[in-house]
């Protein structure tokens, strides 16, 4: 089957996957973009969720986005297909190579889906694939509501009078692909995610071992030695911090119940100049941590010197363009906060070697 692209017309070529449950014969169709894994292993969950039930063997064909290597005995299967099998508590059984007969339900239904959804469907136009699958279902009711030959049932009416009740439970989870990475537990007790950028809190005991990291498009979870020692949903917010404060050591935990909000808004009811400080000491640096402490250390001047003074060193040290924890340390240390910032600035005197500004424009 086929789809168009809607600006430029241009026609893509799309697979068809048919799934057929062995007794009733209920059909699944779905039509996506290709025979890769992706493709291949989310057209099988899709038809488990359309009959609500777990066979206890599903008989994939031999394509390489399933099984590694075919064999008539004992063929290998891909590891992300037995993933699948094994959350579905469902064997994989693979057919023969030129053996027809393995399959022979589905190869029978091929045919049947030619006359009953591609043949209504040739002449019309789709441009995505959801369109597609509208129309492909709209079909796919028809022909299992149609009567099987030399019976009065339908593929439905065998479905759930005699096979639906033999069907194992769906489990819970919803069944996503895996990815897997090999990374080392940093000193500030988290992984990162680098396709995202992003950083996943591990209990603080575990610094410096090698984890493995197995994510799917929702969550991420960290392993070690086969036993899992975090979870987290998925974030891909770059140079973000996920974090369980019970991961962290006790001098590290405070780090977790502080955000930028919280201390903006802190700084902003000491006064406004101060909010802008702490603005951009938070917009200076990237590792959280070292900025979170950096804005505490600030914000606790209100205390130790007070109120006016505060603001007086935060405003100093905004004419500076200077934004730390060290440089307002330093103003109160000082009494550079109660001392007048000179006005009379010595200008540049005009010569014939000075090139001025004009020059590096």
């Amino acid at each position: 089957m086929t789809i168009a692209d809607p600006y430029t017309g241009e026609i893509k070529d799309v697979e068809v996957f048919v799934a057929v449950l062995g007794y009733s014969g209920k059909t699944y169709v779905r039509a996506c973009e290709s025979q890769r894994k992706e493709d291949f292993l989310s057209c099988i969950v899709r038809a488990l969720n359309y009959y609500g039930g777990v066979p206890k063997v599903l008989v994939p064909d031999n394509l390489k986005s399933g099984v590694d290597k075919a064999n008539a005995y004992e063929a290998e299967i891909n590891r992300d297909l037995l993933d699948l099998g094994n959350h579905y508590d469902m064997a994989i059984l693979p057919a023969r190579s030129l053996k027809p007969r393995d399959k022979a339900w589905v190869e029978r239904m091929v045919q049947i889906v030619y006359t009953r959804i591609y043949a209504p469907l040739r002449n019309q136009v789709f441009t995505n694939l959801d369109k597609l699958n509208d129309a492909i279902a709209e079909y796919l009711e028809k022909h299992n509501n149609i009567p099987l030959q030399g019976r009065e049932e339908s593929r439905n009416l065998l479905f759930e009078n005699e096979e639906k009740g033999q069907l194992n439970p769906l489990p819970q989870d919803y069944w996503e692909l895996k990815e897997y990475l090999q990374v080392k537990v940093m000193k500030n007790c988290h992984v990162q995610l680098h396709l995202d950028r992003h950083y996943y809190s591990v209990p603080y005991h575990y610094i410096g071992q090698k984890v493995k990291l197995v994510y799917t498009a929702t969550y991420v979870s960290v392993y070690l030695g086969g036993e899992r020692i975090a979870y987290h949903l998925r974030d891909r917010v770059p140079y973000k911090y996920t974090t369980v404060k019970d991961h962290l050591p006790s001098s590290h935990q405070f780090v977790s119940e502080w955000n930028p909000v919280k201390l903006i808004d802190w700084a902003g009811r000491i006064h406004p100049d101060v909010e802008s400080y702490i603005k951009k000491v938070l917009d200076n640096k990237s590792y959280p941590e070292q900025t979170y402490r950096s804005c505490v250390g600030i914000l606790s001047f209100e205390k130790k010197a007070g109120k006016d003074r505060l603001i007086a060193a935060c405003q100093r040290a905004s004419s500076f363009g200077v934004y730390n924890y060290k440089v307002i340390g330093q103003i109160i240390n000082n009494r550079l906060d109660r001392v007048e910032p000179k006005t009379n600035q010595i200008t540049m005197p005009l010569h014939e070697n000075i090139r001025g500004a004009n020059y590096y424009k």
